[in-house]
């Protein structure tokens, strides 16, 4: 019986982002002149995964994603995820803003 895969579908967003890393890393092994087959060899998978990888498909893991970063030699890139969170840093800015008052005069 076939693996169900519903609820895997992700916001049209999403799914662009997904596809867009997907493409950056498909670019990143054709600049390495591997094949598939070389990239899945070396990321301990295999070479439909690593397609899969490259089309930005949702179901795929996170760790072969960075399994597969781990065989380009770009394993560090995955700490650039949410690196630079100006949301948070402005969220947490707003709460530590004491008020201030004028000093009492008698």
């Amino acid at each position: 019986m076939a693996k169900s895969t519903m609820g895997t579908r992700l916001p049209r967003k999403l799914e662009e982002k997904l596809q867009t890393v997907g493409e950056q890393i498909k670019l990143a092994r054709l600049r390495r002149n591997l094949s598939v087959a070389q990239v899945a060899e070396r990321a301990t998978c295999s070479p439909l995964t690593v397609s899969r990888v490259e089309k930005g498909t949702p179901t795929v893991a996170m760790g072969i994603y960075l399994r597969v970063l781990y065989a380009l030699q770009l394993e560090d890139d995955i700490l650039l995820v949410a690196q630079q969170d100006e949301l948070g840093r402005r969220l947490q800015d707003l709460s530590l803003i004491n008020r201030k008052r004028a000093s009492k005069k008698i």
